[in-house]
């Protein structure tokens, strides 16, 4: 496994992270402890979850679980950089939630703060990121609650996901004002087919020294050999979800096509060359990836050894074009 710096912090983790959201909705705990113990034997020390997860009624589940795989002892804890989120309200499907139980305020993060630590049964979190920008409340306050935080040794850095390139600027020059260490990593869409992130999001957080954790890699299957899994009759996600629906679409199947057939002249999985490509891009600390079984997990970090050549590289680039960079791409 290869490790990088988390921005411009000391903290030194591995290029891939374990996204656990399938944890509880998808795989059982016994299932997702294998694959946690599996992803540390691989060398895979950065771990992302979020207290919304399991979803529905069973918001927190994966928590749990994450936590209970933790508590095995085994030296589990001290080699996990543990990341979670906060945002979100934790109410059952179709509950209001209560005034002051979702979103950013001083008041809902120091309860989630503790709620996170029961159901991960830790004394701290390394990273805790804001799941989604708060417009309702000003990043003075969310400073104060971050800092006071870091003092009493709940957590130890704060990052974003999901934000705009200028908010992830007006959270660290507020944060500067306060003496405060500010947004160390973005959480944010980012893969071949989904390159608007490089248009200011990933540029803002290179100017501030964030590292860029990028989610849904894949493009929800799409990615992943999405075509010859459904030629071949396999695959979970084949024919249905987000792969399944953009490939009804005759120009996003022609590209996914031509995507398919230059890794198969090349001899590359598909879904390793997605994430090999994500490893190149500057300022990309490392893709989430959410595997659900063990095989899974073994193909992502075949993909950190993978180095694509020049030819690849920029035959990705003909078939996903980016944006192009901030102000050009949409200015003289």
């Amino acid at each position: 496994m290869e490790y990088t710096q988390l921005g411009r912090t000391g903290l030194k983790v591995s290029r891939l992270v374990l996204g656990t959201m399938n944890f509880g909705p998808q795989t059982d705990e016994a299932d997702s402890h294998a694959i946690m113990d599996a992803a540390l034997d691989s060398g895979v020390n950065f771990f992302d979850t979020a207290n919304v997860y399991g979803w529905g009624d069973n918001k927190g589940r994966t928590e749990e679980i994450v936590g209970s795989f933790l508590a095995k002892g085994g030296g589990r804890r001290e080699k996990v950089v543990l990341a979670t989120k906060v945002y979100g309200n934790m109410s059952g499907d179709g509950v209001a939630p209560w005034p002051n139980h979702d979103r950013l305020s001083a008041v809902n993060i120091r309860r989630a703060v503790d709620a996170s630590l029961k159901r991960l049964r830790t004394d701290h979190i390394d990273l805790y990121q804001f799941h989604h920008v708060d417009r309702r409340t000003p990043w003075d306050e969310i400073w104060q609650a971050i800092d006071v935080l870091v003092q009493q040794g709940k957590i130890l850095y704060a990052g974003s996901s999901n934000h705009a390139g200028w908010h992830i600027a007006q959270a660290n020059e507020t944060a500067a004002r306060r003496g405060s260490l500010g947004l160390v990593s973005e959480q944010c869409l980012y893969n071949l087919a989904e390159r608007r992130a490089e248009m200011e999001v990933v540029p803002a957080a290179e100017a501030y020294g964030l590292g860029v954790i990028a989610w849904s890699p894949l493009h929800g299957g799409l990615l992943g050999g999405a075509i010859r899994k459904e030629r071949e009759g396999g695959g979970s996600r084949t024919g249905q979800g987000r792969s399944g629906d953009a490939l009804k679409n005759t120009a996003v199947r022609e590209q996914v096509q031509r995507y398919e057939d230059l890794l198969e002249r090349h001899g590359i999985d598909p879904g390793e060359a997605a994430l090999a490509w994500l490893l190149t891009r500057p300022g990309v600390t490392g893709p989430i990836v959410g595997p659900r079984t063990a095989e899974q997990l073994a193909s992502a970090v075949r993909a950190v050894e993978l180095k694509l050549s020049d030819e690849v590289l920029a035959g990705l680039d003909e078939i996903f074009p980016g944006p192009g960079p901030s102000p050009e791409a949409f200015a003289w």
